[in-house]
């Protein structure tokens, strides 16, 4: 959703514009998000503002698209057969350094906030709709690869196995980010070897009982 002239503006105050508005959006939800407190904390007059982006959802939007494809290049997502070549290894690594960024750098805590907001844009064309979608196909294709290789089980539909995985790693992300603020290091270490623990006894390959059991 970031148009030509939002794309124009000068980088400190495009990054001080996003960081605001995320903190904005994520601390008080969609509708209560003020367009003027977020204008006033970056020191840009309305008419600025307005030469820029049209409206708060075109800043939502904006906000989405540049910071979830921020945290997707420090996380350093691999290609899905990559990943697969190692699966679960690869998979305990990724949500590692996910809740390591997160941790470190609450601007993706905010943006991740975002996604769960109520009434804010999340249909189908908005920014919130496609990295999700975005995501779905990785994992699909990771699912796939995986299974190929017999890192993943393969007695389900596809779609319904990335249906139920998707489901856990959502479920997991909410409740993290909600209480976020409630968990130290050692709590969140425990939370994401839980979320990791989950999707194995989801997805990994039944073992076969032995003879006798």
């Amino acid at each position: 959703m970031s148009t030509s002239r939002a794309a124009s503006l000068p980088h400190q105050k495009r990054d001080r514009l996003l960081r605001t508005a995320a903190r904005e959006f994520a601390s008080v939800g969609y509708e209560r998000a003020s367009l003027n407190r977020i204008i006033r904390a970056c020191g840009m007059s309305k008419s600025s503002f307005y030469h820029y982006l049209d409206s708060k959802q075109q800043l939502f939007e904006l906000v989405v698209e540049e910071l979830s494809d921020s945290l997707l290049r420090q996380l350093g997502v691999p290609d899905p057969q990559e990943f697969a070549d190692d699966f679960w290894r690869n998979a305990r690594r990724l949500l590692t350094r996910l809740a390591d960024i997160a941790e470190r750098e609450p601007l993706f805590t905010d943006v991740g906030r975002m996604f769960y907001l109520p009434k804010a844009p999340t249909g189908k064309g908005t920014a919130v709709d496609g990295a999700v979608a975005a995501a779905e196909r990785w994992l699909d294709r990771a699912l796939e690869a995986g299974r190929g290789n017999g890192a993943v089980r393969d007695d389900l539909p596809l779609d319904l196995q990335r249906h139920l995985a998707f489901a856990v790693l959502r479920a997991f992300d909410e409740w993290t980010l909600r209480h976020l603020a409630d968990l130290d290091s050692a709590e969140s270490e425990r939370l994401m070897l839980a979320q990791f623990g989950t999707l194995r006894r989801l997805l990994a390959p039944l073992q076969e009982p032995e003879e006798g059991e």
